[in-house]
């Protein structure tokens, strides 16, 4: 049975930190970000991406507002270092922009990016040696001081490559350091190792270093995530001399929660992968983070408002796919099928227009689509779980078409019988031809062939509205008028004459289908047909009268037929 093998694994050792203060803190503003999509990312590819694809996923970072961002391992590869020269010798990156190189604490390494770094105007020094006791015990078979010791030895000729490439260039030339697998290193050797770096590397307030600590195997919940941090920071000496980083990765699905926690515990920065990318299970989605923020009125300092944009990229140089229901850059997350689901976004969208609020207050949409460039995409989709009044707001956003709330149940059990039969969703031009066939291409029994309207006074001297026109049923030409107090009294007095009689008008509702000086109108009227059964019929004209005088003859013809 598969849960007896659940007892090989060692549950994690939370830290006792019982007055823990992040749990009453509040998000108040973005972190520093950095990206590592070019390293992290790039290396958890099946196809790692060519320099010409490396360029166009740099400037799109660099597009979005990015301003720290890691460009590769130049001393790992060839092609990594490649990346980094083309950068800079064709003067690709912007004054405030700074790239970030990683290197291992190894001497021939660190000697190797330093080359590649010549020419660049900022650089981060990411350098790293894993710290984890379950590495210390089967990869290095060392101690703690054995892996502090060659923290300490690389950081003091990171420190002399650094002081002569200054005195060089001019470079500004920053330094962070990585106890990889700060998760799984005992929090107190963690907070050590860092100290031991930071006074060879003469860290100061004004000259700060970052220290950045990975969640490289994500191997806790959230809170226990937050509580390392939060112990870090607290037992750090020298901590207004540091820049607390976060690199989490999401082994347990929960790494953009260990994120936002991470950050209340104390830390400033954050390095993560657009949309996710990265080793296993991935790194914090950097766009997940940002835009929940954006959704709490945060300014995330990022510009993520032509997401499909950014996600062709990705896709493109990646050859990696955004999953449909990927929080804000999905396909399908500001989607709704339910029915409930689309009368609640109906009614919030009404409730927008209508009354003037200067917050976004729409049910089941978190943001509004239109901030990161979806407004021309559908919010509602219809298959057979819509309900009555999801086929009303396709009616409606897509076509200019605002059915009055009471037709809403007969078209919407239309389009669901349609769906129904089809098997599948149905797009929103089959809706609308299933409206145009239903009410607006209804010809039958009565056909109005010629009409007339025209105001005049009786002899009280009250204006009249006279109706004039050729009604042809039954296979003949009928000739109708009468005068009422308005179009719609005329036109009933009129076919009452030939006998159609027995009709009750109940309501109509009319607007413009397009703006400007050419408009078309269109009408609704709903009708008590001689059975006592409601039905609606639909009229579009130029002029408004006369298209609600072919929304009565749409709405008779509908009983007949139904008769």
């Amino acid at each position: 049975m598969m849960y007896e093998g659940c007892k090989k694994y060692i549950p994690f050792q939370p830290i006792s930190l019982p007055d823990r203060k992040w749990p009453d803190k509040v998000m108040e503003k973005a972190p520093v970000w950095c990206s590592v999509d070019l390293r992290d990312g790039n290396q958890a590819l099946i196809d790692p991406m060519n320099l010409e694809e490396k360029l166009l996923f740099f400037q799109t970072l660099v597009d979005i507002g990015l301003k720290e961002i890691e460009v590769g391992f130049p001393s790992a590869s060839e092609t990594e270092y490649e990346i980094l020269r083309t950068l800079i010798e064709r003067d690709l990156i912007p004054d405030d922009v700074t790239i970030q190189v990683l290197v291992q604490a190894r001497a021939h390494l660190i000697e190797k990016t330093f080359e590649a770094i010549k020419g660049a105007k900022n650089v981060i020094i990411h350098f790293y040696n894993s710290t984890s006791t379950l590495q210390r015990k089967v990869v290095f078979h060392t101690d703690m001081q054995g892996v502090i010791d060659i923290a300490v030895e690389g950081a003091k000729l990171i420190k002399e490559l650094t002081e002569q490439e200054i005195k060089r260039s001019g470079a500004n030339i920053r330094y962070e350091y990585s106890p990889e697998s700060f998760s799984g290193t005992e929090i107190d050797n963690s907070v050590l190792i860092c100290e031991k770096v930071m006074e060879v590397l003469g860290a100061t307030p004004e000259h700060k270093i970052i220290l950045n600590l990975p969640n490289t195997v994500e191997g806790s919940t959230p809170n226990c995530h937050a509580d390392q941090i939060e112990y870090f920071c607290r037992h750090l000496k020298n901590r207004e001399s540091a820049i607390i980083s976060l690199h989490p990765h999401n082994d347990r699905g929960t790494a953009t929660a260990a994120t936002e926690l991470g950050i209340l515990a104390g830390a400033e920065r954050v390095e993560g992968t657009l949309f996710g990318n990265g080793e296993r299970t991935g790194n914090a989605d950097i766009m997940v983070v940002a835009m929940n923020m954006y959704s709490q009125g945060i300014d995330p300092k990022l510009d993520f408002s032509h997401i499909h944009e950014i996600r062709e990229v990705y896709e493109k140089c990646t050859k990696m796919k955004v999953h449909e229901r990927h929080p804000y850059a999905g396909d399908l997350v500001f989607t709704a099928f339910s029915g409930s689901h689309q009368d609640a976004i109906k009614k919030g969208v009404d409730y927008m227009a209508n009354s003037g609020t200067p917050y976004w207050e729409v049910p089941y949409l978190p943001i509004d689509p239109a901030d990161v460039g979806r407004e021309y995409e559908p919010i509602i989709r219809i298959n057979s779980q819509s309900g009555k009044g999801g086929a009303a707001f396709v009616m409606q956003q897509t076509f200019g078409y605002e059915l009055p709330k009471a037709m809403h149940p007969e078209f919407g059990a239309m389009v669901k019988a349609a769906c129904d039969q089809a098997g599948r969703e149905l797009q929103p031009q089959e809706i609308f031809d299933i409206f145009r066939c239903e009410y607006l291409e209804v010809s039958y029994p009565y056909n109005l062939k010629q009409y007339k309207l025209y105001e005049e006074n009786d002899i009280s001297g009250e204006t009249q509205v006279h109706f004039e026109g050729i009604l042809r049923f039954k296979h003949e030409d009928h000739p109708i008028s009468a005068s009422g107090n308005g179009p719609i009294s005329a036109f009933f007095r009129a076919i009452s004459g030939v006998g159609i009689t027995d009709y009750q008008f109940v309501a109509y509702s009319e607007h413009a289908i397009s703006a400007g000086a050419d408009s078309k109108a269109v009408s609704y009227i709903h009708l008590t047909a001689p059975d006592g059964s409601a039905v609606f019929g639909v009229g579009t004209d130029n002029n408004i009268s006369l298209a609600s005088i072919k929304g009565i003859i749409c709405a008779i013809n509908r009983a007949q037929a139904n008769q």
